[in-house]
């Protein structure tokens, strides 16, 4: 019995080698997209944790404030604290270079303290020059930042508001991870530099031995609650609370894209489906034989499966070591963040993980397995006597055409669609997602059914009492309206393909649509100017804020301060703006979303980001406390804006409040509206002659949106190659379809032929039915992927990044993929077609019973 096995298995796959290897590499190309993904995120997160972790040394307790800096007047009370073996204070700056977008960061340390905590933090000077360790002008470079900046003469220049501060590079820094672009330096010698004497970022403790580390920290944090409210955070290094927030700042892009790859696994698995329900069909004669002969029906379901299986098996060992292949190519030329800009800074090396490769192994052969159980399960089910009858094909796809279980599965999908997140993430949109296409696809044969004898019924009305009427339509609406099922089966690779393509350009089409109309919104200014595009040390001085509103043609400067602020332990920090709003009306500068309402009389107003209502349950009206100068202060929250650029949240605040509170008048921006009739040119001319220029950016509304709209494709370069990649998996899979259909009617041909229908017309018949089972593909698709993109775009996008975006559809590029099927559906009905009929009528017919 191994042996028939064996032959049939064989035998089946040389017969139709080409439907073959285009299962097999759709269920390759699914568990390679996703295994690559899983590799690039692990090895991104494994390396970014070990990059924190190295700043933070053998430290088992450190303490933060809620803001970036605190007074440092609380470093003697930790330092003296009963079982404080060590205490390393730290300054933690991230330094704006002049001409980069990125910043440098810049630890500032106690060298004594830290060689007991953060060794790693030590640089290494000159033999001859050991006290370059605490001079106040040296600098100790990280081998990637230096790699990158390339001083000029041992000289790194860093801004300083507008000034340049140069620095000298007094060695490396050996202890820092490949990619980490850092520096170190004398914390005295930083808070000089850059402005911040007395403050502090953090304060690593490291405790005497056999202290609990757990008890400590919790008695720590209630002390410190207790004396300063809100002020100050209590953690240890790489702890559950750091590693949710290292892992909660990419966690929804990253499963967003492992579910993307794992679309081309689901269309895989249709064509598997396809694959073995029409070999089942066009073998039905055979396997009747072998059951007349002694063949089980146990044994025959398991000849099948294991047909499936051996799919399952060659496409999930190609798709791991092609993913594995994928990743590490990624990693080299696209870097870990693939273009997202998550993971920037750290060089993570692919590793394998034999048990992520075993589950994505299990479950390409699990989705292989299903794919082949229906089908495998009616021939086993079939009676011999019937199967041996040719013609009875359409009756062995007949229980495909019930229709109660696909309406079940899609009002499933419709409940589970409105389930809130779970873990912060939208499982239950994705699994509403996928019942709505499985039972879409169930409901194929009843559509096809459905549609074909209505338009057969109108055609026979339309043309009777004419002979001249065509015969090739009577023909081919004949049999389509009477083989629903296995039109169905093609109907079905259509609308897999098609409709998730739809659904996924229309998402991203309304996302870009929304980002392009945010901007237009949020920069009504003509002038946008900055101090630096990276980092937070550079800034605009009162002087400098006056001599540019003093501009010739500004008629109005609106000034803009940015800072970060840490509200939970375990989410990552949010962005606080401080900026004029006018508190009547925020929609002017606002994308405001909903309802605005006016604060209390005495109480500060605040406008929250959607993200801030999703993550810290905030509401329009609620009171909150913000921590600003040491101090927990009141507000209101007035407004929810929309906002594309920070998806942990956005707190933003009138700017006469926040100098009033923090007494800080540095600003880091400015937007500039000009008078009437005033040209930009001219204002930015006249900008130029400032003294402070060289430290200054400019740039017009325009130039901001085009970077924008640049930096939104480079992030979603990784999604337009999977959208493509679907997109040709479901060309190739209507392809193998239609091709394995018509080179299975090859006996229906020949009959065609002997009672008098041309070559000609029997080409004709299969291009329309190609033709119109794929436009009627094509039309459900669209349906079924526009209902999918509102799943997408106003329940996955939502939960996954806490935004709302409005709808778009990309018409020119839903009616090219359209064509593209078309075309492909008809081309290869033809070309199959001919192959079919290559063998003359009478060998075609002469097996048939």
């Amino acid at each position: 019995m191994r042996r028939l096995s064996r032959w049939l298995l064989l035998g089946e796959w040389r017969a139709h080698p080409v439907r073959t290897l285009v299962a097999i590499a759709a269920i390759a190309v699914g568990i390679s997209l996703g295994f690559a993904i899983h590799l690039i995120n692990a090895a991104a997160f494994n390396e970014f944790s070990a990059a924190v972790k190295s700043l933070s040394g053998v430290a088992d307790v450190q303490v933060r404030g809620a803001e970036p800096f605190f007074d440092e007047a609380i470093f003697p009370a930790l330092a003296q604290r009963e079982g404080v073996a060590v205490a390393s204070p730290v300054l933690e700056l991230e330094a704006s270079i002049p001409g980069q977008r990125t910043a440098l960061k810049v630890i500032g340390i106690d060298a004594f303290r830290a060689s007991f905590v953060s060794p790693d933090l030590l640089g290494t000077p000159a033999e001859d020059r050991l006290e370059d360790t605490l001079a106040d002008d040296a600098l100790f470079l990280s081998p990637a930042a230096q790699q990158w900046l390339q001083p000029a003469g041992g000289v790194v220049t860093l801004q300083v508001g507008t000034n340049e501060l140069k620095l000298r590079v007094a060695g490396p820094l050996p202890g820092a991870r490949a990619g980490q672009r850092i520096a170190s330096m004398d914390i005295g010698a930083a808070q000089w530099r850059f402005e911040k004497l007395g403050q502090l970022s953090r304060i690593d403790l490291k405790l005497r031995d056999g202290v609990n580390r757990e008890a400590f920290k919790a008695q720590l944090q209630q002390d410190l609650q207790q004396q300063y409210p809100g002020r100050f955070r209590v953690n240890q290094p790489n702890d559950e609370e750091q590693n949710n927030r290292n892992e909660g700042m990419s966690r929804a892009y990253r499963v967003n894209l492992t579910v993307l790859a794992l679309v081309a696994l689901f269309t895989g698995a249709f064509l598997v489906f396809s694959t073995q329900a029409l070999s089942v069909i066009r073998r039905r004669s055979q396997f009747a034989l072998l059951r007349v002969l002694g063949m089980d029906r146990h044994r025959l379901l398991r000849q099948i499966l294991i047909e499936g299986l051996c799919l399952g098996v060659a496409g999930s060992a190609i798709g791991i070591a092609a993913g594995y292949g994928m990743a590490a190519a990624a990693l080299h030329f696209m870097g870990a963040d693939l273009g997202a800009g998550f993971f920037s800074g750290v060089r993570p090396q692919v590793h394998f993980t034999p048990v992520a490769a075993a589950i994505y192994f299990a479950l390409g052969v699990a989705v292989a397995l299903l794919g082949c159980a229906a089908p495998a399960l009616d021939a086993a089910r079939a009676k011999p006597a019937v199967a041996l009858k040719s013609g009875t094909e359409e009756a062995a796809m007949s229980r495909l055409a019930r229709a109660w279980p696909s309406l079940l599965l899609m009002t499933l999908a419709a409940l589970l669609s409105q389930a809130p997140p779970v873990f912060e993430l939208p499982l239950f949109g994705y699994l509403s997602i996928a019942l709505l296409l499985i039972g879409a696809i169930g409901l194929m044969p009843r559509l096809a059914a459905t549609v074909f004898r209505f338009a057969h019924q109108r055609w026979s009305a339309a043309t009777a009492g004419k002979p001249g009427a065509s015969a090739v339509m009577t023909l081919t609406l004949s049999r389509l309206a009477n083989a629903s099922s296995q039109a169905g089966i093609a109907l079905g690779g259509v609308l897999s393909s098609f409709s998730l393509m739809v659904a996924m350009a229309i998402m991203v089409a309304s996302f870009r649509v929304s980002l392009d109309d945010w901007l237009q919104h949020i920069l009504p200014a003509d002038i946008y100017v900055g101090a630096s595009t990276g980092g937070a040390t550079a800034g605009l001085r009162p002087e400098q804020q006056a001599a540019l509103a003093a501009l010739p043609g500004v008629a109005h400067a609106d000034f803009l301060r940015t800072r970060s602020l840490s509200l939970a332990p375990e989410r990552p920090p949010v962005t606080l703006m401080a900026r004029n709003v006018d508190a009547a009306n925020p929609a002017r500068s606002l994308a405001i979303v909903g309802e605005a309402r006016a604060p209390a009389p005495g109480v500060r107003p605040v406008w929250v980001s959607e993200a801030m209502v999703d993550l810290y349950g905030m509401q329009v009206g609620q009171r909150i406390t913000l921590p600003l100068n040491g101090a927990m202060h009141a507000f209101q929250v007035a407004g929810v804006w929309r906002d594309y650029a920070r998806p942990t949240g956005t707190i933003q605040m009138l700017l006469s409040d926040y100098r009033a509170i923090t007494g800080d008048q540095v600003a880091s921006g400015v937007a500039l509206s000009l008078k009437p009739q005033m040209k930009a040119e001219d204002t930015l001319a006249a900008l130029k002659r400032l003294p402070f220029a060289a430290a200054l950016e400019a740039s017009e509304p325009s130039e901001i949106r085009a970077m924008s709209m640049k930096i939104f494709d480079r992030s979603f370069a990784i999604t337009y190659l999977l959208e493509a990649i679907a997109i040709v998996i479901g060309l190739f899979g209507v392809a193998a379809t239609f091709s394995a259909q018509t080179l299975a009617r090859a006996k229906e041909f020949g009959m065609l032929r002997h009672v008098g229908v041309t070559r000609r017309q029997v080409l004709a018949i299969l291009a329309i039915e190609g033709g119109a089972l794929t436009a009627l593909g094509i039309a459900t698709g669209f349906v079924l992927g526009w209902v999918i993109s509102l799943i997408l775009v106003f329940v996955v996008n939502p939960q996954s990044f806490h935004w709302t975006m409005q709808l778009h559809l990309p018409w020119p590029l839903l009616g090219a993929v359209a064509g593209l099927l078309l075309a492909a559906a008809a081309l290869t009905a033809l070309l199959a077609g001919r192959q079919s009929l290559s063998g003359g009528p009478i060998r075609a017919v002469r097996e048939d019973w």
